[in-house]
This record gives structure tokens, sequence and C-alpha cells, in this order.
């Protein structure tokens, strides 16, 4: 079955505190963003992959491209005001009726293993996501009281989350709504079920000074094996 993913890049990196945006803070010598893609094309070198960025971050993009010298092919096309308007211009580009996974630009530390794992259970499934349990006590907070929370029934969301390409394009016809956090939760109100899948510890998001420093012990880590 074909399959394809949209790679979303949209963060500004706030907090990062950064002068660029934090898909394009430097990890190990390139990109953060150059690492993301090229982990899809290492699991499927001929797999179509579409990275979708704010408009005005498309041509600087190209540069760093440039500058670094990676030609892996992807296509690039500018994204909306939120994620969800940013996953359908990318979901655009895909022409056929396979698998498509979706993966947040600052996850590069994902695996082959991984990757393959998440589309095979959306072949079964139609939408699957990969998981980790909670390791940490959890508590509910509301107004000025908290509680206790049963952390067993709880579960950490990464992507790349997977689903049938004709799924995830009916989802995108309702309505945007701010409630739309992820393309699970999209997908989930059209009636789909979404089954897990586990997920990676290495698999972090990019987005704080400190997880920087931790991507880039485990890219050196890994390099070396």
């Amino acid at each position: 079955m074909e399959r394809s993913a949209v790679i979303v890049a949209g963060g500004l990196g706030k907090r990062m505190a950064a002068p660029v945006p934090k898909q394009f803070l430097l990890l190990r010598g390139l990109p953060v963003l150059c690492h993301t893609i090229a982990a899809f094309h290492r699991a499927a070198p001929g797999m179509q992959l579409v990275v979708v960025l704010p408009a005005d971050q498309v041509d600087p993009w190209r540069m760093l491209c440039q500058k670094h010298q990676f030609t892996l092919p992807h296509t690039v096309v500018a994204g909306g005001a939120e994620r969800f308007h940013s996953v359908h211009e990318g979901l655009k580009q895909v022409k056929h009726d396979g698998l498509v996974a979706v993966h947040d630009g600052v996850r590069p530390l994902l695996s082959t293993e991984l990757i393959e794992r998440c589309f095979k259970a959306a072949e079964r499934h139609g939408a699957a996501i990969p998981v980790l349990p909670v390791s940490s006590s959890v508590r509910e907070v509301e107004g000025g009281n908290s509680r206790a929370v049963d952390r067993s029934s709880l579960r950490i969301v990464q992507t790349p989350q997977c689903f049938s390409v004709p799924l995830l394009r009916k989802a995108f016809e309702l309505p945007y709504d701010p409630a739309f956090t992820d393309e699970a939760t999209l997908v989930e109100r059209n009636g789909v079920a979404i089954h897990l899948v586990e997920g990676e510890e290495q698999n972090i998001k990019v987005t704080t000074p400190l997880d920087l420093m931790v991507a880039g012990v485990l890219v050196k880590a890994e390099s070396r094996r």
C-alpha cells in the first residue's frame, strides 16, 4: 500500500528563546528538521515526504538546505493559521488512497521500527498512534483544588500518527474546532477508534534548550553504534 508522510514544522520556538525557529536549530551540525526528514527517508527511501512550514519560513528553509547540502527529496508547502489548517494543506499534496503519517517536525529521533509499526497498525486498523505510559504521579487541578489521578489509565501521545488517507480526508471535512489538538482527536470525532501502538522514549519533541541538549546526546550515541 502506498505511503506518504506529512511533516508539520510550524513552531516559532518561543520556549527555546532562540533567534531562529526550533526546527531550524542545529542538532549535531544539521537543522533539526533535516534529521526528521532523514528518519523517514531511511524507513522508506521512495516515500512521498511533504514538509509544511509557515509561509515566511519556506524560503529560509530552502536556503538552509542549500547551505547544508541537504538534498533528500521532499515537497515544501505553506501551512495555515493553526495545526489543523497546516496538516490539511499538507494532506492536499497526497494524491493516493493508501496510508499517511502526520509527524511533528521537531521529533527528529524516531526509529525506522516505530515508523513501520505505526504504518502497519494503520493498515490493519485505519488509525494508529504511538503512546507511552505515564511514569510520574499525576494530579488534576480544578479551581483551587487538586486530586490524584490513576496514571495506569493514562498515556502520553506521540507522533507519527498514521491513518488511511480516505479516513483522514473525511475527518478534515469537519469544521475547525480549537479543541482539535492532534489528528487522532479529529478522526475520533467521526466515530473511528484509534489503535494504540508502543511509542519510544527517545522520540522526544524538541521544544526547550534542555530537549536540544538531550537530543544531541542521543544522536551522538546512535552514531557510535
